[in-house]
């Protein structure tokens, strides 16, 4: 068995599993946010009156945060008062930063468990060698009420990386170019399996950002077997008691795909799909008029370092904003300890809360029609961040900050 079934398998009492079958799998951690906790909760309140593990659930403030609307008001209050009702002690409510981004750093994911949330991205923990998963509302609210949620075993896909990513090139390159590879629905309900040299080699920021985006090619969930870095980042929060995850070497996979690093470009994921995807240079010196710095994705500490690198000594340019959001309060800590957000502050950014921002069109940033963005955020579709008239281009971090300084897509090394 591959990584994927080993762990489905397992949480479902079985010493076997095969793609397609029917599963009845033990949860081990489920999170909803601002978002997604209302309707989850409406739902639950039908069919149960107490959760199945309060220690097992975390709720987190990130989508519309602090609240800009009526209705995102009510909606963080009806999580307020579910929290205290239901006793549930891993509230992220004041700030502390987005979802995915929060619950590693709290200690919260480990190696081989199964893991589901109310949002897409919910895959990022992948990187940490857990099975992660997205559910809608009605699903999740029955993992709240039993502590169970139902599988079909997806198929996987062994996905090889090898060589050596060259300057300004980065995990985010990596996956919009696998995505652009796949399509954007080529790996539906399928579990993407990441191997290889260069996986083995990235820096937890980074294999998060791979398997963060599995979904953008319709993956069920994105998974690693941890490296050395993985498990030093688990040890650093007092996570230790858990297992790793390997394949079989026999492990049997739909279809095996194969990529070398070493020639790869910076790459920009084009308006309005994620798979429409091109080398820096066939679209530099298109005219951008914001710029997006943050977001599960690419809001981390190592993401606004590529970034300050870049704008060091540089101004943004008169005709666009840059908006920086942290991924989270310690990431927003840690880059005002170092200097980095002195360094963006000078460059004339301007830096928001840790959260979620402009990514879903909804808070802080949104775009009215014929504005252009380049972001490093995880999607790109129509009306994603405000008007169906407006255009969204995805990039790394790299990128963003050059683009910044010019108005204009711009590969990082013409700065």
């Amino acid at each position: 068995m591959n990584i994927t079934e080993k762990i489905l398998a397992k949480a479902s009492g079985k010493t076997e599993v095969s793609p397609d079958d029917i599963i009845n799998a033990n949860v081990d951690l489920a999170m909803s946010h601002d978002g997604t906790s209302p309707p989850t909760i409406k739902v639950f309140e039908k069919i149960a009156d107490k959760v199945w593990d309060p220690e097992k659930i975390v709720l987190v403030f990130d989508h519309n945060v602090p609240a800009n609307t009526m209705g995102s008001a009510e909606f963080q209050q009806v999580v307020r008062e579910f929290g205290k009702k239901q006793k549930i002690p891993n509230m992220y409510i004041q700030g502390e930063g987005i979802c995915h981004q929060v619950l590693p750093e709290k200690g919260h994911v480990k190696p081989s468990t199964v893991i589901v949330g109310a949002d897409s991205h919910t895959c990022t923990y992948g990187a940490f060698g857990a099975f992660s998963t997205g559910l809608g509302a009605t699903d999740l609210a029955m993992v709240y009420a039993t502590g169970q949620n139902w599988f079909k075993v997806p198929s996987s896909l062994k996905i090889n990386v090898n060589g050596t990513l060259q300057k300004n090139v980065y995990s985010k390159d990596l996956i919009l170019n696998i995505i652009k590879t796949l399509g954007a629905y080529g790996a539906t309900y399928k579990s993407l399996e990441f191997h290889g040299d260069t996986i083995d080699n990235l820096s937890v920021d980074a294999r998060m950002t791979m398997t963060n985006m599995a979904i953008e090619c319709g993956a069920k969930n994105g998974i690693m077997v941890p490296n050395k870095q993985t498990e030093e980042y688990l040890s650093q929060r007092g996570v230790t008691d858990y297992t790793i995850t390997k394949p079989d070497v026999d492990a049997e996979y739909e279809k095996e795909y194969d990529f070398d690093v070493n020639d790869l470009q910076p790459q920009i994921a084009c308006p309005h799909n994620v798979d429409n995807v091109k080398d820096v240079d066939q679209v530099e010196g298109t005219h951008i008029d914001q710029a997006v710095l943050g977001s599960c994705t690419n809001g981390r500490y190592e993401d606004l370092e590529q970034a300050a690198n870049i704008l060091e000594n540089h101004k943004v340019h008169e005709d666009v904003q840059l908006l920086v959001f942290p991924a989270s309060r310690n990431i927003y800590e840690k880059a005002i300890e170092t200097g980095i957000i002195q360094t963006l502050i000078k460059a004339n950014a301007i830096i928001c809360n840790p959260g979620c921002g402009p990514c879903l069109g909804a808070h802080m940033g949104v775009m009215t029609e014929d504005m252009t963005c380049i972001s490093t955020t995880n999607r790109n579709f129509l009306g994603r961040m405000g008007s169906p008239k407006s255009y969204v281009y995805l990039s790394n971090p790299a990128v963003v900050a050059a683009s910044a300084i010019t108005g204009e897509i711009t590969n990082p090394l013409n700065i």
